[in-house]
């Protein structure tokens, strides 16, 4: 029976500290306020012009397949998960086979923000699974640094997120009770627009007065002087309703996974979590009864990097070798969409 696991893993950080200090710079906030609600000390950013989502796609993924023993002319399909791509057409797929010289395979972009990743490994597995592809470079990359309101108006976001890449191969395998167990995918979009950037976007029939606008403003809609001064162009959330939201969702998907394969919360070696906000992780980790060395969290220095964070998690935890050969590892996310997502693996 074929099944897929993961054989090579890498990730990329900007050399760019940011920390809580220095925000305030930009807006009305400290330290204190900004630990006390998310657990976040420091993130980081890549520099303004020289990276881009792409450029540090392609470093994370340059070490995945240095570590998977192969090179980037065995890979042959890529999985891409980003909310932050170098365009708005075409995705950071096929950059990023331009970029490392790869053969005319397919560059598939995954858009599910916060569980982009996890929902990547799963399309990647059914591949694997169904014997179409050997090698699959999968990546989360994000850069948000660039798209973010530097004020008090727009804190309450700006504050939590960082950028960052992670990337795994993933390669066919027989070995029997190892690699990907299952994975389990959700979502909910009754309330999409709480964790949102709606704008630019096509839905000005919608959010906007579209019969307010002549012919000659239609051009506007998709980004106006209007939206810009409104800070319109930024992304949104509500706080409180994600927090609560995402507390049953996360523990919930969790379990799901272990029940599907028989398996108990004792089992769980290292619980890998979309590192959304620490506070979210602990009360997770609180409810399934969780010990400290069980679960791996990196948000404090990083900053919510998105589709990134479980990757960049996963590859952090495992250089320090708190993940080993036969460990069972439990990767699990929720965000945007809303959408959430886990994983179960025999490491």
């Amino acid at each position: 029976m074929i099944h897929s696991r993961i054989a090579g893993i890498g990730m990329y950080l900007p050399k760019n500290v940011v920390t809580n200090h220095d925000l305030t710079r930009y807006m009305e906030t400290s330290d204190e306020w900004i630990q006390e609600r998310t657990g976040i000390k420091e993130r980081r950013y890549a520099d303004r012009t020289g990276e881009t989502t792409t450029t540090m796609a392609v470093a994370a993924a340059t070490i995945a397949i240095e570590r998977a023993g192969i090179t980037p002319g065995d890979i042959d399909f890529i999985v891409f998960a980003t909310l932050s791509p170098d365009y708005y057409f075409p995705g950071c797929g096929v950059l990023v086979q331009r970029a490392l010289k790869m053969k005319e395979i397919g560059a598939l972009d995954i858009r599910n923000q916060c569980s982009g990743f996890v929902y990547a490994i799963s399309v990647a597995d059914q591949f694997i699974k169904s014997g179409m592809y050997k090698n699959i470079l999968v990546i989360g990359s994000e850069k948000h640094s660039f798209g973010l309101d530097f004020s008090t108006r727009g804190r309450n976001v700006s504050v939590i997120f960082g950028d960052g890449a992670g990337a795994v191969v993933l390669q066919a395998s027989t070995a029997a009770g190892t690699g990907i167990l299952s994975t389990h995918l959700h979502s909910d979009g009754e309330s999409a627009e709480m964790l949102a950037m709606c704008n630019p976007g096509t839905h000005a029939n919608h959010w906007g007065h579209f019969a307010d606008f002549n012919e000659a403003q239609i051009g506007d809609m998709f980004m106006s002087h209007a939206m810009i001064d409104n800070a319109q162009n930024y992304p949104n959330m509500d706080g409180p309703a994600v927090f609560k939201k995402a507390i049953v969702k996360f523990p919930e998907v969790i379990l799901e996974a272990l029940a599907a394969n028989n398996l108990t919360t004792a089992d769980i070696n290292m619980l890998i979590p979309h590192q959304a906000n620490l506070r979210i992780a602990q009360f997770v980790q609180q409810k399934l009864a969780l010990r400290d060395d069980q679960v791996y969290n990196n948000i404090q220095h990083y900053g919510n990097t998105t589709a990134a964070s479980v990757p960049i998690a996963l590859c952090e935890a495992w250089e320090k070798g708190l993940i080993e050969k036969g460990d069972l590892v439990c990767l699990a996310a929720f965000g945007s969409g809303f959408t959430w997502a886990s994983a179960l693996l025999r490491w």
